[in-house]
């Protein structure tokens, strides 16, 4: 259980590192462009965008912070000149997702604590004894 907690724990602050990373990754070399959702999601949204050397992208991962989207809508998208699959919603970066990791940390000790409690009492009481049942030798 332990174990578990701590790994959940330690993916939910890796995930905030990675968008973290990935909006440093941007901000190095920031192209902006104006975009049009293609389809929205809460966890994916395809976006398809046109770079000042004429070439149309369209991210294979989608657009990074996509919540609030809705196919269909212009948005502005900022992106990594050097990787251009890299894109993210103009005005958004990893503080958005500081929240949701914050929250499954929170969740899953609220689990885990209760339960390694639990666990660590019913040891500390140890073996119990079998009761005996009458009319056996």
């Amino acid at each position: 259980m332990l174990i578990a907690a701590t790994a959940i724990s330690a993916l939910a602050v890796l995930l905030v590192l990675a968008a973290w990373r990935d909006d440093v990754l941007i901000t190095s070399d920031k192209g902006v462009a104006s975009a049009e959702v293609l389809s929205a999601g809460r966890l994916r949204s395809a976006v398809t965008f046109v770079t000042p050397d004429g070439v149309t992208r369209n991210p294979r991962l989608g657009v990074l912070y996509p919540t609030r989207l809705t196919a269909g809508e212009r948005i502005n998208v900022e992106y990594s000149r050097a990787d251009p699959e890299l894109v993210r919603v103009a005005g958004r970066d990893a503080r958005v997702a500081i929240v949701p990791a914050l929250s499954v940390i929170v969740v899953v000790w609220a689990i885990a604590l209760p339960a390694l409690w639990l666990i660590r009492r019913l040891r500390l009481r140890g073996p119990q004894p079998v009761p005996e049942v009458a009319g056996t030798p």
